[in-house]
């Protein structure tokens, strides 16, 4: 599922950045046709895996070996696709360099940027569709302080494009974050809660100055839609 969504200002425009090189994010999500996760622990788990890619020392090391692309994939739209994979697929996903995150079910696998024509064969056979899941549990209430990301209760999406959402939200978090609360989340394995916001809710948290996902629209809805807000208890004013 690919939802490319703006940078804030002062980042090059829309249209500087069509202009460079276009990279993606691959996510992988393990989809035992048995056991699949349920819906809200896949979207957690996909946020958290988006959030370790980042803070790894391959990336944030000057000289990391995944660092270059990472700064070319910032640079242009920032993509991201989730995939599905069961079995044999899994296996060689898994073979390829890249960090596997589990949550309480799911099991999500995260890869360093790729080009966006130019994606490993491991994974370019891999199913986009097919992912919608339902919820294994009742989902409760966020645990108190843990950073939320918020869904917009007026949209519907497959859990892969939601899962896509998730990262982006925590993605625009982790960048507004200074370094001393970077590690206190990355300290707590990154804990945070995917939830459905109420309509009087989302329309406070759209107006909250908190970091906000706008889709640019490539698939499953209109350009511009408002999507995940990131509810992170050190950004609120």
């Amino acid at each position: 599922m690919t939802s490319p969504f703006d940078a804030p200002v002062p980042d090059p425009t829309p249209e500087d950045r069509d202009a460079r090189p276009q990279y993606v994010l691959p996510l992988v999500v393990r989809l035992e046709r048995a056991t699949p996760p349920g819906r809200t622990d896949a979207l957690e788990t996909s946020a958290r895996a988006v959030l370790t890619m980042l803070s790894d020392p391959r990336v944030t090391e000057p000289e990391g070996e995944w660092a270059e692309r990472v700064a070319a994939w910032e640079d242009a739209r920032i993509r991201k696709v989730v995939r599905r994979a069961r079995g044999g697929e899994w296996r060689r996903a898994g073979e390829l360099p890249g960090i596997t995150v589990s949550g309480r079910e799911a099991e999500v696998r995260v890869f360093p940027p790729v080009p966006l024509d130019g994606w490993p064969k491991e994974l370019a056979k891999l199913q986009v569709s097919g992912t919608d899941l339902e919820e294994g549990a009742p989902v409760d209430a966020p645990a108190p302080g843990v950073p939320v990301l918020w869904l917009n209760p007026e949209l519907e999406m497959s859990a892969g494009k939601t899962m896509a959402q998730t990262g982006h939200a925590a993605q625009l978090a982790w960048w507004r974050l200074d370094e001393a609360h970077r590690k206190e989340w990355a300290a707590s394995g990154f804990a945070l809660a995917v939830r459905t916001a109420t309509p009087e809710a989302w329309a406070d948290l759209v107006a909250s100055g908190l970091p906000l996902v706008q889709d640019a629209g490539f698939t499953e809805i209109a350009p511009g839609s408002c999507t995940v807000v990131a509810d992170h208890p050190a950004l609120r004013g």
